[in-house]
């Protein structure tokens, strides 16, 4: 496992309001550079901001967590919203001096705005970006998610696995799931050999079914 920063936990009672069901953010080297721009809001330029990133890489649990903390003004999805409400909205939090924040999956010229007033407005605004996940924010999602399932994760497996698994937030998502399952399957803690099949998209050795820990 290649050596990177620890990741940290933003402290959501002390820094953000949590909002419910959507527990922790983990801040890593992939989104501090976003979290730390939207601490900094007021001194944007104008008062949106574009945020763009990988779908179920946190983008929109940031962006609630933002609105929470702001009072101001969340537009998801950008892509599939109208673009008339948008450059209203835009126009209406430099008005109230409340802020905006847009998500999208590109920016322009990549997101395709055929509105030239809203494209302008966009292309003004600050854009802040989620990276790819880095390794230790892939360990601590998966430490987190299967560690909620109940499925405690030693610090081998997370080793082996963090360099190898594809580099994808859906990606590393999915594969938290087949092991889920893999695990309820087997009714045993997971162990190295059952995540080196998964991984492999192998069946999980008879040892393994028999729920002896190898």
């Amino acid at each position: 496992m290649t050596s990177s920063p620890p990741v940290t936990q933003m402290a959501l009672p002390l820094i953000w309001p949590e909002p419910e069901n959507d527990g922790d953010f983990i801040v890593s080297d992939a989104n501090n550079i976003a979290v730390e721009q939207l601490r900094l809001w007021q001194k944007w330029p104008v008062k949106s901001a574009l945020l763009t990133g990988m779908r179920k890489s946190g983008r929109s649990l940031l962006g609630r967590l933002f609105v929470a903390r702001t009072g101001g003004e969340l537009i998801d999805n950008a892509e599939r919203r109208s673009e008339e409400f948008i450059f209203h909205a835009w126009n209406r939090a430099e008005r109230l001096k409340r802020p905006l924040l847009v998500i999208a999956d590109q920016p322009p010229p990549l997101w395709k705005i055929r509105l030239p007033d809203l494209r302008s407005r966009m292309i003004a605004s600050p854009h802040l970006v989620i990276k790819a996940p880095d390794d230790s924010l892939i360990a601590a999602l998966i430490e987190r998610r299967l560690g909620r399932r109940g499925l405690p994760v030693s610090t081998e497996i997370l080793e082996w696995v963090t360099p190898r698994i594809e580099h994808n937030y859906i990606a590393v998502l999915d594969w938290i799931d087949k092991l889920d399952q893999a695990a309820l399957k087997r009714r045993g803690p997971i162990t190295l050999n059952m995540v080196r099949a998964i991984m492999a998209g192998e069946e999980i050795p008879d040892e393994e079914r028999r729920g002896r820990k190898i």
